[in-house]
C-alpha cells in the first residue's frame, strides 16, 4: 500500500449536489425550491415559529404560574430537619454540610413545617412567622437575619420619602409666609408710587 493508493470507502463520499444545471440533474429549473413564494426567493426568511402572519402557536398558548429567576439560588428548610440535626448552632454552611439545602443555594428559609422539641441558635436564615414564633417558643434564637432585596428597597424608599418631606413642607410655609406678606402690603406699595400732596398737584398744573 502506498500513500498515493489510498482510496475512502466506496459510498463515504457523495458528488456534490449542483442544483439548477438542467433537468437531468433532478434539481433542475426550481432547484429544489418550488414555484414562487417568499422561500424560492434569495434572502427568504421565516424566524422560527412564523405562521404567515398568524398568531403563532407560543403566543397562543396560556401562561400560567410563575418561575422565579431565584429559584436555584433558594431553599426551604423545614421544622423538622433541624431537630434531626446533631448540633445547635446552624448556619447555611452546616445545612449544605449535612445535605439539607443544595451547594448553590444563597439564601435559606425556614419554614413551619413539623415539631421543633429542642432550643437552636440559627444565623444567617430566612424565618416564617410561624417559625420564627416555634424556635423562640423552643427556647430557640435568631441572630444575623438577612434583609429580604425588596424589603431593603421598600426601605430605602421610604427614608428618601422622609427626608425629603421636611424640605417639602418648609418651601411650601416659605411660599405661604411671602403670599401672605404680599396679600396685606397696601397696593400704593405694590405699584411703588408714592400719593402726592394737593400742593403737589396743584403746582404741577
Amino acid at each position: 500500500m502506498r500513500m498515493n493508493t489510498i482510496r475512502p470507502a466506496a459510498g463515504s463520499k457523495k458528488a456534490r449536489r449542483r442544483v439548477g444545471r438542467g433537468n437531468g440533474s433532478g434539481l433542475g429549473k426550481t432547484a429544489g425550491r418550488g414555484s414562487k413564494g417568499q422561500k424560492s426567493r434569495s434572502g427568504g426568511f421565516h424566524k422560527v415559529g412564523f405562521e404567515g402572519g398568524q398568531m403563532p402557536l407560543q403566543r397562543r398558548l396560556p401562561k400560567r404560574g410563575f418561575v422565579s429567576p431565584l429559584r436555584e439560588h433558594t431553599a426551604e428548610l423545614r421544622l423538622s430537619d433541624l431537630g434531626r440535626l446533631p448540633i445547635a448552632e446552624i448556619d447555611i454552611l452546616v445545612l449544605k454540610a449535612a445535605g439539607l439545602v443544595p451547594a448553590a443555594a444563597k439564601t435559606v428559609k425556614v419554614i413551619r413545617t413539623g415539631k421543633l422539641d429542642k432550643a437552636v441558635r440559627l444565623s444567617g436564615l430566612l424565618l416564617t412567622k410561624g417559625a420564627r414564633a416555634a424556635i423562640e417558643a423552643a427556647g430557640g434564637s435568631i441572630a444575623n437575619e438577612p434583609v429580604r432585596p425588596e424589603k431593603a428597597k421598600v426601605e430605602k424608599a421610604w427614608q428618601k420619602t422622609a427626608q425629603a418631606e421636611p424640605a417639602a413642607k418648609a418651601e411650601k410655609g416659605a411660599k405661604t409666609e411671602k403670599t401672605a406678606k404680599a396679600e396685606k402690603a397696601p397696593k400704593g406699595d405694590k405699584a411703588g408710587k408714592s400719593e402726592k400732596t394737593p400742593a403737589q398737584q396743584k403746582t404741577k398744573d
